[in-house]
């Protein structure tokens, strides 16, 4: 059996050589900036980084309860959709962890709370009011932090 050491055969063997020193260039400044990182850099203190993004504004809108139809309490009932945001800051990963899985449990309180009313009543206590109530009864059940403002992009009465 006989090797080919050729011209092809020297090209692959430079490339296969270019592309391990590539190889060992790229894991030594990986491991360098782990050193860097893990010696160097000091860590944040804690609640230093939550605390920064809430100075600079740097806040998203929650956004994740979706838009929700609801009967009212009337003997005819009406819809109102409703779609609830409010302001939170992502770096603060726990309370952010938090929101998402209290989504279900925000639908059932706008739910509760809109499917008792008529829309009458509805009407009289106008969207502030319902705000407010809403906004207490979610701080209620948070227990990594608070909301501090509820916004209704959408709030439709149909009846």
């Amino acid at each position: 059996m006989r090797v080919a050491r050729g011209r092809p055969f020297k090209i692959l063997f430079f490339v296969y050589q270019c592309l391990i020193t590539l190889l060992i260039v790229l894991s030594l400044a990986i491991i360098t900036g782990i050193i860097y990182r893990v010696f160097f850099y000091p860590p944040p203190q804690k609640g230093e980084q939550i605390e920064t993004s809430r100075k600079s504004g740097k806040g998203q809108t929650f956004t994740g309860i979706g838009r929700i139809r609801i009967q009212t309490l009337d003997p005819q009932p009406g819809t109102v959709i409703l779609l609830v945001s409010f302001v939170y800051y992502p770096d603060d990963k726990a309370f952010s962890e938090e929101l998402s899985h209290k989504i279900g449990e925000f639908r059932g309180i706008i739910e509760d709370y809109i499917s008792s009313l008529s829309i009458a009543e509805l009407q009289t206590l106008g969207d502030e009011n319902i705000k407010s109530e809403l906004l207490r009864r979610f701080n209620n059940i948070l227990r990594l932090g608070q909301i501090g403002t509820l916004y209704f992009s959408e709030f439709m009465i149909i009846g």
